[in-house]
Parts: structure tokens; sequence; C-alpha cells
């Protein structure tokens, strides 16, 4: 496979995956919609700095050490499952509860604060203790490096493409989120957001526990 022919062909594959819905669209609409905007920033940074590292770690061979060992994969998953489903339903508990609607992982936004830092944590805890990330990149990378060119090298490209695209399309998802904004000033709105949030990450959670 040329360049420039794997290079396109693996943008419009993970361009189509970016796409899709799914958690990290989630959490970037909830966190932004809420006005959060640079924790919005700091969940996405915190997505694509995971994603990095997968692409970083597969380009050395070692997430195919976690897919060779049933034990490290399960475990991970596990512990990723724990995760979600932990943060989904506790923002769904605040919600019954009648507390303001905040952060699933923290007090930080019913304290007001819009911390770059703690939306980077949530992002990069989330895709890291995804497993079927690294899954994806062992059995998807490997096959859109040309032979001869450096595996290590081109990985990273590749994974930077990834990277990107992750970019731009958060980067529409927070300015469409600003239009919700308007509409999530009255708390029956925010408890409402939270409540599906909530329920579409506790469920990537259990999905993520019952997966094979």
């Amino acid at each position: 496979m040329a360049f420039d022919t794997a290079l396109w062909s693996f943008a419009l594959v993970v361009g189509l995956l970016t796409l899709t819905p799914g958690l990290d669209t989630a959490l970037i609409l909830r966190t932004s919609a809420l006005g959060r905007r640079r924790r919005a920033w700091g969940v996405v940074l915190g997505i694509q700095t995971g994603t990095l590292l997968w692409g970083a770690l597969t380009s050395l061979g070692v997430t195919a050490l976690l897919t060779a060992s049933h034990l490290a994969y399960v475990t991970l998953r596990w512990v990723g499952a724990a995760y979600l489903v932990w943060m989904g339903v506790r923002m769904l508990r605040n919600t019954f509860r009648g507390l303001p609607a905040h952060g699933g992982d923290d007090t930080s936004l019913l304290r007001g604060e819009d911390a770059v830092l703690r939306g980077w944590r949530q992002g990069t805890l989330t895709n890291l203790l995804n497993p079927k990330v690294g899954a994806f990149y062992v059995a998807v990378l490997p096959q859109f490096i040309p032979d001869g060119a450096s595996h290590f090298a081109m990985g990273l490209l590749l994974t930077s493409v990834h990277v990107l695209i992750g970019l731009v399309w958060s980067a529409v998802l927070i300015g469409f989120a600003r239009v919700l904004h308007g509409l999530l000033r009255e708390p029956r709105a925010r408890r409402v957001l939270d409540r599906i949030t909530g329920t579409v990450i506790a469920a990537f959670g259990v999905r993520l526990a019952l997966g094979d």
C-alpha cells in the first residue's frame, strides 16, 4: 500500500468512527452544554491524549500483549466498566437527590469551577480504561503501515491523523452545544440532560462489562 493511499484510507476509517455517536460525544456535549467550555476542551484533550497513547503503544507492540493476555484484557475491561457505571450512576443519583447538575466524577461543576485539568483527567481515564480502543488499534493500525516504513513513525503519523480529526469534530460539537446552553438555564432541563447522559454512560459501562 502506497504512503498517500494508506494515509487517506486510514483517515476515512477513523473519520467514520469519530462521527459515530458514542461515549465521547455524550461527554463532550454534556459538559459544553452546561456552559463549562474549558472543561469540555479538557475532556477533548484527555480523549485525544488517550488515543495518542494507544497509538504509540500499538506502534511499539505493547498493546498486542494486552490483547494476547486474556487476564489483562478482562481486568482492564472490568475496571473500565466499573468506572463508567460509577460515573453514570452517580450522575443519575444526584439528579434524583435534587442536587444541581455537575460533573459525574467530582464536584467541580457544583462549585462552579470550569477547569481544563479536571476535564482532561475525565477524558483520559475514560479513553485509557476502554480496552476496545486498544484492540481496535491492534487490529486496524498495522494494516495501514506500508511495507518498508518505520512501524513506530508511521503508526504515530496515522494516530496523529485520528487525533486531528477528533479535535476538529469536537470543535463542531462544542460549538453546537453552545446553542443548547441557552435551553439549559432551568434546573429541570439540566437534570434531564444529566439523566440522559448518565444513562448513556452507565449503559456503555454495562456493555463493556458484558462484551466478549
